[in-house]
């Protein structure tokens, strides 16, 4: 966690609801999977254990309006009428959606969009950021040459620490080099007989397309997280990014109806470079989000808009939601860089 975010925590700890309520503005936020087994919370790291979440959920009921992402526009174009409003989202598209989360939500009422990376829900291909932690957990100790890292992987009784350090490194590939490096590791636990052991994580399993048309039909929104979920930096090619753009976007509205939003993969300052917002842009989305925490403004670029996203456990989210309009600042200098 950044600096900034242990220290809007500390505020929001601090201060009371009511006394924060007029910082207030619209907000999106946003998690990813819900799960009923978290047996590993390391590799598991995407998803919510059920109570945590019910808990989060119950509060942003009890504390702001849950919007429709459909009212977006209205909000944006009257952010003082909507000081207490909150779209609420989840991104990848894991199976628990519709098995857990979808549950919870509709139980309670509320509205929610699901981003989905649609390589994923076609090929059952799990997220690249699992194989690889993964990878750095279940391998045998060793020493590992992977392609296109600098240097040889060791693993042994620190693995912890390397671990670290390959995915700082893992994450800024380009695609294509990034997808080179997963295939060597998955032949490492094929042939060491570990890759059984990713059977076992059933919550990194993928939604298929009759299910989030199942989803959809219970008036969930589908919007696009990219088509292979992967960071769309600035390393990337105009025409890799163009596809991330426009592969999702034919592939929902093919499978399941009309596809106006996008959320960034990572989507954090080094994720999401100058390009991507504008193949985003091109590719005909209305709106885009990062996850760059922050109160929803007109002012700000429409695809490059902030988004909080959901610690596993929040303790005070009814004082920190009103407490992002202090990240205004960071989002409005990061878009300019971008403009």
């Amino acid at each position: 966690m950044s600096f900034a975010g242990r220290t809007l925590r500390e505020l929001a700890a601090r201060l009371p609801p009511v006394l924060v309520r007029p910082l207030g503005g619209p907000v999106a936020v946003f998690f990813h999977g819900v799960e009923q087994n978290i047996f590993d919370p390391e590799l598991q790291e995407n998803h919510h254990a059920v109570e945590d979440f019910y808990a989060i959920i119950t509060t942003l009921k009890a504390h702001f309006d849950v919007a429709p992402l459909s009212e977006l526009g209205t909000a944006l174009r009257h952010p003082q009428k909507h000081r207490r409003t909150v779209f609420l989202m989840s991104d990848d598209g894991y199976a628990n959606t519709l098995h857990t989360a979808a549950n919870v939500l509709e139980g309670l009422g509320l509205p929610w969009t699901l981003f989905v990376s649609t390589h994923h829900i076609d090929t059952a291909e799990p997220n690249p950021m699992f194989v690889a932690r993964a990878f750095l957990r279940h391998a045998p100790d060793g020493r590992y040459a992977m392609p296109h890292l600098a240097e040889p992987i060791l693993l042994n009784d620190a693995r912890q620490a390397v671990a670290s350090q390959v995915i700082a490194r893992f994450r800024f590939l380009p695609a294509n080099l990034a997808k080179d490096v997963l295939d060597g590791m998955h032949s490492v636990l094929k042939r060491d007989g570990n890759d059984h052991r990713l059977a076992r994580y059933t919550s990194e399993r993928f939604l298929t397309w009759d299910e989030v048309r199942l989803l959809a039909g219970r008036g969930v929104a589908i919007g696009a997280h990219a088509s292979w979920h992967w960071a769309m930096h600035s390393g990337e090619s105009e025409q890799h990014l163009k596809q991330q753009a426009e592969k999702p976007r034919q592939r929902i509205e093919a499978e399941v109806g009309r596809c106006r939003y996008f959320a960034y993969p990572f989507g954090n300052t080094r994720d999401v470079g100058a390009k991507a917002w504008q193949a985003v842009r091109d590719a005909g989305y209305e709106f885009a989000f990062t996850t760059l925490g922050g109160i929803l403004d007109a002012r700000q670029n429409p695809w490059l808009l902030p988004r909080y996203g959901l610690q596993p456990r929040e303790s005070h989210l009814a004082s920190l939601l009103p407490l992002l309009r202090l990240g205004g600042r960071r989002v409005a200098r990061w878009q300019r860089t971008l403009a």
